[in-house]
């Protein structure tokens, strides 16, 4: 009878896990660098834009839709979404 643990049984189980931390940093890698799980974006139609109301950043808070800016002159818009 022999107390010694076997070694096959050892080393099989240590490929394992290092195949699987392997496989789960390639995973990571790929994930955390490509878009391919991640939503496409909608794009912003310009009457979805002229909706959107607006605040003014001085003490005198005045709120007006988006449209307003570029009735009488044109503008350049750029919509950025906040997370939240």
């Amino acid at each position: 009878m022999s107390f010694l643990p076997d070694n096959g049984l050892f080393t099989m189980g240590m490929w394992s896990v290092g195949l699987g931390a392997i496989g789960a940093a390639i995973t990571g890698i790929v994930l955390a660098n490509t878009d391919l799980f991640l939503s496409k974006p909608e794009k912003a139609t310009l009457e979805f834009l002229e909706e959107i109301e607006l605040k003014t950043l001085v003490p005198e808070q005045r709120t007006f839709k988006a449209g307003e800016l570029w009735k009488k002159n044109g503008a350049v818009i750029m919509a950025v979404r906040r997370p939240g």
